[in-house]
């Protein structure tokens, strides 16, 4: 069982343990359990499997979460959350997707209204009577029926890279307001998720409901589903969800750093400011009732003796820690980029030729490229064969001579084909200037078929990197069964690099993966997998995903120049 699968598992008991209403610190011991297992960058199959280590080494897992973590990973389960589910309905837990509604609350529309799916709850509020229960009410419905409505339209999560550009063009339309103040972003955008349920923005302003009234008459807004004095939630066109803040100057900087979040991370920072006689909320930091710091958010870390940290380590992965003691990574960013090692031409399924993506990365500033059209195995890309490749990377060389700027790579995405083998021989790769080697087939092996085809492409010295290495598309397909751990052993041992594919679907590897890549030593190569001119700008996505686990410009291969590059090409 992998460490995601484990700690859904967790996650999932926790939340069968609150709709009972069991013990609050035995709920807390599973989703701490959870959120330790999920952030670990070493698979606990290992650690369980290792007579020389102990699972309870683990930070908050005792004795008793130890052996259950064996059970599951002898097993596959836990007997434990068997009878649990025996216990409730089975469409109670699907209550639990809508915004608002945690474990206990969607137990007492159980226990007072029989209410076990989103059908019946949908059912509950047409006929008003969600309403009737304590603590509930008619805008507890409205809210309600705008989840599940939501739910039904664009699903749990919006990419990124969509949320981003809905978001620039609110912030765009705001700042044409007078009464506006300071604008930025917050929330899990902020922070550069791969995927966002909403989008936070936060302002100042002496005239909220001039802003309020603005947002409400922007175009890309459908409808509005709530309004206050300081906060407004809209629903924009395409489903997405979106909430507006408004507070004063001097709490900017503590709103900013609490609407940001994440949860975790406020915790923290929340006991750290108990330990030193403060308070902390989205209002400032307060010693006995006056505010000492709230108007920039450096000054909320100052106070607390931390330093700045960047919105996208802001996730409890130890950055209170590293900031404490002033050793957080100056992370990677954009420019740091020299080269895009993965794109694709009309030679096979993209929609530019050479000569257009070589003149788009010139653009970009790239010093180099690597074409990396498919290889024949991919027919519905019109895959090449040796004599098409040999062919086409004639004309790469043709094109790049009109460019001296920027140096043009012969490059290939092989395939690698369901017995382990690569789709062209090693006396075509080897005179390639870069190679990835991707897994497009085969996609529902078993395991440990699937490792071994990866390992296959690992230890082969004409491939340069290994493509998209688990295979997933958020939100659509789910990751190989493959054990990751095994291939970076391998990627370490036989110097093989792994990709980070800057595609917004992909961000293959995640941030998780990529952190116990680094820890391996393995170099990260960020590339934008192309198909057309403006997938070129994706790299941002990878970039963003990478500061997310922690990566500095050295963790990335293609942050050095050519030459250095080219020696750490096998």
């Amino acid at each position: 069982m992998t460490n995601p699968e484990l700690a859904a598992l967790f996650s999932e008991i926790a939340d069968l343990l609150e709709i009972q209403n069991a013990n609050p610190f035995r709920i807390r011991a599973y989703r701490n359990a959870s959120r330790t297992i999920r952030t670990f960058t070493e698979p606990i199959s290992d650690i369980h499997h290792d007579p020389d280590r102990k699972l309870t080494d683990l930070p908050g897992i005792g004795k008793d979460l130890a052996e259950k973590i064996s059970i599951v990973m002898s097993t596959g389960d836990l007997p434990m959350r068997r009878e649990l589910l025996n216990q409730i309905p089975s469409g109670l837990l699907a209550l639990l997707k809508l915004p608002g509604l945690g474990p206990k609350r969607a137990a007492i529309l159980h226990q007072e209204l029989g209410i076990t799916s989103l059908s019946g709850l949908r059912q509950a509020i047409k006929s008003k009577r969600v309403r009737a229960i304590n603590g509930f009410g008619a805008k507890t419905e409205e809210t309600l029926l705008h989840g599940i409505e939501h739910l039904e339209e664009v699903g749990q999560q919006t990419y990124l890279s969509q949320a981003i550009v809905e978001a620039t063009e609110i912030v765009t339309h705001l700042k044409t307001v007078p009464a506006l103040g300071k604008i930025s972003l917050a929330g899990s955008l902020r922070r550069r998720k791969e995927t966002v349920r909403d989008i936070d923005i936060l302002v100042t302003s002496t005239n909220p409901a001039h802003i309020m009234d603005s947002l409400a008459d922007c175009n890309r807004v459908n409808s509005v589903l709530s309004r206050g004095d300081t906060k407004m939630r809209v629903r924009l066109g395409t489903g997405l969800e979106l909430d507006l803040r408004v507070v004063t100057d001097d709490s900017y900087g503590a709103a900013l750093q609490y609407f940001t979040g994440s949860k975790e991370h406020n915790i923290r920072i929340r006991k750290r400011a108990i330990e030193r006689g403060l308070k902390v909320n989205e209002y400032g930091v307060f010693q006995d009732n006056e505010r000492i710091a709230g108007k920039n958010e450096k000054d909320v870390y100052e106070v607390l003796d931390l330093t700045w940290m960047e919105p996208e380590l802001r996730e409890d992965r130890g950055e209170i820690g590293q900031a404490a003691t002033g050793s957080l990574p100056q992370l990677i960013d954009l420019p740091d980029l020299k080269g895009d090692l993965h794109m694709h031409t009309t030679a096979t399924d993209g929609r530019a030729s050479i000569q257009e993506m070589i003149i788009r990365s010139m653009e970009h500033g790239h010093q180099y490229i690597a074409i990396t059209d498919h290889s024949k195995r991919v027919t519905m890309a019109g895959g090449l064969d040796e004599t098409q490749l040999r062919k086409h990377w004639d004309a790469i060389d043709t094109a790049a001579e009109q460019y001296p700027s920027i140096t043009v790579l012969k490059g290939i995405e092989v395939d690698i084909l369901e017995d382990g083998s690569l789709d062209l021989p090693d006396s075509v790769l080897r005179d390639a200037d870069w190679v990835i080697a991707s897994l497009h087939y085969g996609q529902k092996q078993p395991g440990d078929v699937i490792t071994r085809r990866l390992l296959n492409a690992v230890e082969n010295p004409s491939v340069s990197a290994i493509g998209h290495p688990t295979g997933r598309l958020i939100g659509r397909r789910r990751s190989y069964d493959v054990d990751l751990n095994m291939v970076f052993k391998a990627a370490a041992e036989y110097g093989c690099m792994l990709e980070l594919n800057a595609q917004p679907s992909r961000l293959d590897l995640d941030d998780i993966a990529c952190m116990a890549a680094k820890k391996h030593g393995i170099p990260i190569v960020i590339n934008s997998d192309a198909h057309s001119l403006d997938d070129l700008s994706g790299l941002q996505f990878g970039v963003f995903q990478a500061r997310r686990a922690g990566l500095l410009p050295s963790d990335v291969a293609n942050t050095r120049s050519l030459s250095e590059l080219q020696q750490m090409i096998r």
